[in-house]
């Protein structure tokens, strides 16, 4: 028998934690899962990933917004769009996960208790229960995966009605006529445009001169033309001085002296690693000042050897996605399994409107490692299935090396990009060449005969290899 009480011990069941407590699960180690929420999922479930997109896909669906290019803009499959008919859908797709989440950790033998953990020692934790009482726990191996939380400054008047952080936002009493957004990150962004779809005055304020500065800066220049046409007023390079709360409207400052009147103010301006509660000092942890952990990157480990971490309180690339898989691993290396290591290249979706969806290298790293390329560009329109759809915007662009043929990047922009985007993720992961859009063909008529437009785009202007040249014959010499 053990000397502790779990194999591993997991705080916090967002992707990451669930991920790392079903593979513990699986291979029938003694796992338990710490959740300060009553409700299992963590941020991801219910004020992140999931509400995020499902409230994208309602906004989609009620506003009429896909088919406007047929029937005009005036368009609405509902009339008048209240914040209870975005909500309707919304607890029902939450109830849903939470309920698969907990069937998952019941069919996988994986204990769970509802507290506020924190270390107590090297191998022991605290955990605060409600009404007062606390336990301890020991184990021999742990997974800090409790996320983040919103970053709330003492200079935004938050008051939970008229001026809201991203976690606030999803439980607002009404849909405001116009809206002021404050932070061009990927929440931002994706609730900027989502409201801008709803027909809601937008302004999105970014105190940098650019914005998602991870994104190849083509397909952002193509974003944000879209997002203007769209409605949505962006305002770069624009610092706040004062937010004040006017009772009726919101009004805020900014340092170039131009003011913005709204009735409500999403403030999305970053997020801090939620580590405060660990105690991490028991066990000679310490995080940045954005309260992340440090990690070594393929195994997940702290520096301290049996303790680990994963998902967003590690910082960048803070996705869902690639939260589970760092799970997963962490719990692997944890418990002594062999497993397949991590791929290089994973997708980044960003789920705005329209969606950007990238896999790769952008333009940019290219240049900088003086990597020659081609590009190929094929845009929604140019497709039968686009012009199936209504689809006036959109477009794939594929890069390709000069020297090996290989795709080295694929950024998408338009209807669709983040199921697309997989496309190129095999490819990359296989280095595959640009030769393999030019010799398969694709169901017809789809968006991803896009991937074989571009691939043609790029294979047309790329010296011909060898082996696919033609022989030219001889002529016979002239009698004379």
């Amino acid at each position: 028998m053990s000397e502790f009480d779990f194999d591993l011990i997991v705080i916090g069941s967002g992707p990451s934690g669930r991920a790392a407590a079903i593979q513990a699960g699986k291979l029938k180690r003694r796992v338990l899962v710490v959740d300060r929420q009553d409700k299992l999922g963590g941020v991801s479930v219910h004020t992140g990933t999931i509400p995020s997109k499902t409230l994208r896909e309602t906004v989609l669906n009620l506003s009429g917004w896909r088919e406007r290019s047929f029937y005009g803009r005036a368009y609405r499959v509902k009339d008048q769009i209240r914040a209870e008919d975005l909500k309707a859908r919304l607890h029902m797709t939450l109830d849903y996960e939470v309920d698969v989440l907990e069937h998952q950790f019941n069919r996988n033998h994986v204990d769970t208790l509802n507290g506020i953990a924190s270390f107590v020692g090297p191998n022991e934790i605290e955990v605060a229960i409600d009404g007062g009482e606390t336990t301890r726990i020991t184990g021999e191996k742990f997974l800090i995966s409790t996320g983040t939380k919103t970053f709330r400054p003492d200079t935004i008047p938050f008051n939970g009605e008229t001026i809201l952080d991203s976690d606030e936002f999803l439980e607002m009493a009404r849909i405001p006529r116009s809206l002021v957004v404050v932070g061009a990150g990927v929440i931002g962004v994706e609730y900027a445009t989502m409201f801008a779809a709803l027909d809601v005055n937008v302004t999105l304020i970014e105190p940098r001169d650019s914005f998602l500065d991870f994104i190849d800066n083509g397909v952002i220049a193509e974003f944000t033309h879209e997002i203007r046409e769209n409605g949505l007023d962006l305002r770069l390079g624009s610092s706040i001085e004062k937010v004040e709360d006017m009772g009726e409207h919101i009004e805020v400052s900014l340092d170039n002296g131009r003011h913005v009147r709204a009735e409500m103010l999403l403030f999305a301006a970053g997020r801090m690693g939620a580590t405060d509660r660990l105690n991490l000092a028991a066990v000679g942890l310490e995080t940045d000042h954005r309260g992340r952990i440090s990690v070594d990157r393929k195994t997940y480990q702290t520096k301290i050897g049996h303790i680990y971490a994963a998902g967003d309180v590690i910082g960048h690339p803070s996705l869902a996605s690639t939260s589970m898989q760092q799970g997963r691993v962490a719990a692997c290396h944890a418990l002594e399994t062999p497993t397949l290591p991590e791929s290089p290249w994973f997708p980044y979706g960003i789920y705005s409107v329209p969606e950007i969806s990238t896999c790769g290298m952008s333009e940019e790293e290219l240049q900088e490692r003086k990597i020659p390329y081609e590009v190929g560009i094929a845009r929604f329109r140019e497709t039968s299935r686009g012009h199936i759809m209504g689809l006036e915007q959109g477009m794939l662009k594929m890069l390709i090396s000069l020297k090996t043929r290989r795709v080295l990047g694929v950024q998408i922009v338009g209807e669709g990009a983040t199921e697309l985007i997989h496309i190129a993720q095999a490819v990359l992961n296989l280095k595959g060449t640009v030769d393999y859009f030019v010799e398969n063909t694709f169901n017809y008529p789809t968006l991803a005969e896009a991937y074989r437009i571009a691939g043609l785009d790029a294979f047309n202007r790329m010296p011909i290899p060898e082996e696919f040249k033609v022989a030219k014959k001889k002529s016979p010499k002239a009698k004379s």
